[in-house]
């Protein structure tokens, strides 16, 4: 399996379609050495203010979308 290193370097939108939240983004991604540590994984790095910006980008696009839902369904009583 292939890791990466990814840096977030400009959020340019976020938008939601048929029930995926698509964000517009530049980023640079560079593949990530071997290590032995076991964990495969890899790694997102975004500055503070891009994290606080992503985080109420996402908020928005989550309450539109629960107001797509019937009333019933946004209860939490499914």
């Amino acid at each position: 399996m292939k890791t990466y290193d990814i840096e977030l370097q400009r959020l340019k939108s976020v938008r939601h379609e048929k029930g995926l939240i698509e964000l517009g983004v530049d980023v640079l991604v560079l593949p990530r050495p071997a290590r032995d540590e076991g964990a495969v994984t890899s790694c997102l790095s975004l500055e503070v203010d891009d994290a606080r910006t992503l985080l109420i980008l996402l908020k928005q696009q989550l309450t539109e979308l629960d107001k797509l839902q019937p009333r019933s369904r946004r209860s939490g009583r499914c």
